[in-house]
């Protein structure tokens, strides 16, 4: 089953005078990047989460926020819990920032409370006197859930890139069969080229003795034969077909696959000799693009 790094999941949960809410999604990259956003009063959960997701997943740039608060209590300040220091020092900051802008002509926007409530360190201070091991397991308790939720759905999207990938193969191939053709009928042109080729060869012959001469026509039939290119799309064709019905992360051999395309369209396009193979192989660097930019979000 071809699986999407792109994905995105939310849940929410409650417990032990707690409520909190999770919020996931990820891109393509190149390895498993996870950026987690956390209340840093909870002890040991980050270290958790990343072991939890890295079990989960394999590549991908993965955020991930959790918010937590507290249900009931004494009002706003009860949940929020502000660290004062940390407050001033954002505050500051922005001063700094602001004047700064203004010495270089730049206009800013107003940063709202909640953009500073959303700072790292601002909220949440004061909870870290007290004991979260069992609000911990019960948030690590909550996470299959979420995990389940997102894999479903880089999982529905996988399935519409193995669509998407599976037509574009299709069409490389049909490129293939056309570029084929084109070269057969190339054949028949193919004599009274050679003999042009041989005879500017003989125009400048002078001092060659034969086995160079023999070497020089040896190098322009090579050049004119496209045979290996189209065997070699042919079995990458089938190679990638064979990897999209592959079990497990198959995005890192088709991205050097996708190299291995590329390489014969642009060799074809270099020995085409014609106009219509010329066409045939620029068609062919197309889909072959296309389907690299797809195969990049493939897991």
């Amino acid at each position: 089953m071809t699986v999407s790094m792109t994905g995105f999941a939310a849940r929410k949960g409650q417990g032990l005078g707690y409520a909190w809410a999770w919020d996931i999604r990820s891109v393509n990259g190149k390895g498993l990047d996870l950026r987690l956003r956390l209340p840093d009063w909870i002890d040991g959960l980050e270290l958790a989460l990343r072991a939890e997701i890295a079990k989960a997943l394999h590549r991908g740039n993965v955020s991930l926020s959790l918010k937590v608060t507290r249900e009931g209590g004494d009002g706003a300040a009860e949940a929020l819990r502000l660290n004062p220091a940390t407050l001033s020092a954002v505050l500051a900051a922005l001063v700094q920032i602001e004047d700064a802008a203004m010495a270089a002509g730049v206009t800013l926007g107003q940063p709202t409370s909640a953009d500073v409530l959303g700072v790292r360190g601002v909220q949440d201070a004061n909870s870290a006197d007290a004991d979260t091991t069992a609000l911990r397991s019960a948030l690590l308790a909550d996470l299959p859930a979420l995990l389940a939720d997102f894999k479903a759905m880089r999982a529905a999207e996988g399935e519409a890139l193995h669509n998407v990938i599976a037509a574009q193969l299709t069409k490389i191939a049909d490129l293939t069969a056309q570029a084929a053709t084109e070269a057969e009928a190339r054949r028949t042109v193919a004599p009274a080229t050679l003999r042009d080729a041989l005879a500017r060869v003989l125009a400048n012959a002078d001092g060659v003795d034969e086995a160079r001469l023999t070497q020089e026509l040896a190098l322009i039939a090579v050049k004119n034969d496209v045979t290996e290119e189209l065997d070699r799309l042919r079995a990458h064709v089938e190679a990638a077909r064979s990897l999209l019905s592959e079990p497990g992360q198959i995005g890192r051999k088709f991205d050097f696959l996708m190299q291995e395309f590329m390489r014969e369209a642009n060799t074809l396009c270099s020995k085409s000799q014609s106009l219509g193979l010329t066409r045939i192989g620029l068609d062919l660097k197309t889909v072959i693009d296309q389907m690299r930019e797809q195969v990049q979000n493939v897991e």
